[in-house]
């Protein structure tokens, strides 16, 4: 169910990565830029398992992890047990400590955490691996995709399901006032060919989205590629979050859900800032950004949406992660993302 959120107005979001080596460098990115909406960084560059499909399998079941590459097998000794484990931890929200993310998955939560306590803010922003993207991309051991097998397909969107809930109460831990905005990345969505493929996607990322929400969390749904955004209208997400510098005008297809969907409280997160594409980056300026954001929002004024409805319920970010760049470019992005917030917002 949507929830609305009328003071999430042209706010400047993150979208999980960055390419510091130093924990504290990226923490201090956080405070200096995202001090609205501080975030959970993902370090790939780091270290090997905060890359976005390891960095969830931490105790997941049936799942080996070796030299930064990982499969399920079903015939490990305690596979059953495990599930079992899992079953009854999502069942009834208990023992979720043990689908947490440890130091050595996740070297900024703590400072996360840190920020969240000292400057209580009003929302804070972290995320998971989306299930879908998950289940195409991971394989057991004999290199059969997990998506193909129901049993992993409920292991992945149950061990989600819990690693959200865990961040959502270590946030309401570190500040009881702070509302949690869970992203669930999902860049494979794009890929998506049949019938049958969208009701699986919507249906395990629905599931994962509900806990979210159930919790008293903003639930969001993150895609840079070119996917069906009209299905995930659909299904209650609070946020879209999309490359608006590549796919914008193309979201004028989904014009009619789009406008329900912005009625109903939905937000639409402009990834507007490229870091897929490093040349336009380097070209760019913010002034130049917030032209194309008015172009982008222009097609679905063209399309007949209100655009007070779009203006009250829009927020900014990048069009992906910054892990990929090189830390002078991820700078410049996430300064023009907060320059064009500050601007939009006066």
């Amino acid at each position: 169910m949507l929830q609305k959120y009328e003071d999430l107005k042209n706010n400047c979001l993150a979208v999980g990565s960055l390419p510091h080596k130093s924990t504290e460098e990226a923490i201090n990115i956080v405070r200096q830029f995202y001090y609205d909406i501080p975030f959970c960084p993902q370090l790939p560059k780091l270290s090997k398992n905060e890359d976005m499909l390891l960095q969830y399998l931490e105790n997941m079941p049936g799942i080996i992890i070796n030299q930064n590459k990982a499969y399920f097998d079903k015939d490990m000794s305690n596979f059953s047990n495990e599930i079992l484990k899992l079953n009854e931890a999502f069942t009834n929200k208990c023992n979720i400590d043990d689908y947490g993310l440890s130091d050595n998955f996740s070297k900024a939560f703590k400072g996360f955490i840190e920020i969240i306590k000292d400057t209580k803010p009003k929302y804070a922003k972290s995320q998971i691996t989306g299930p879908y993207t998950l289940a195409l991309s991971l394989k057991d051991k004999n290199g059969d995709i997990a998506y193909n097998n129901e049993t992993y397909r409920t292991i992945i969107t149950k061990t989600l399901s819990l690693k959200a809930l865990w961040q959502i109460k270590q946030i309401n831990k570190a500040c009881k006032d702070t509302t949690p905005i869970i992203f669930i990345d999902e860049p494979t969505l794009s890929k998506t060919e049949t019938i049958k493929d969208n009701e699986i996607a919507i249906d395990i990322i629905k599931q994962v989205s509900d806990t979210i929400q159930n919790n008293g969390a903003i639930s969001a749904v993150h895609c840079c590629g070119d996917c069906n955004w009209s299905l995930l209208t659909k299904i209650g997400m609070d946020m879209i979050n999309f490359d608006a510098f590549v796919f914008a005008e193309k979201m004028e297809n989904y014009a009619k859900e789009l406008n329900v969907f912005l009625e109903n409280g939905g937000k639409i997160v402009w990834g507007i800032v490229p870091t897929l594409d490093k040349n336009a980056l380097k070209e760019t300026s913010t002034k130049e950004i917030e032209q194309k954001l008015n172009i982008a929002k222009s097609y679905l004024v063209k399309a007949g949406i209100n655009p007070d409805l779009i203006d009250n319920n829009s927020l900014v970010s990048t069009s992906c992660g910054c892990g990929s760049l090189s830390v002078q470019l991820a700078e410049k992005a996430i300064k023009i993302t907060r320059e064009l917030s500050d601007k939009l917002k006066g």
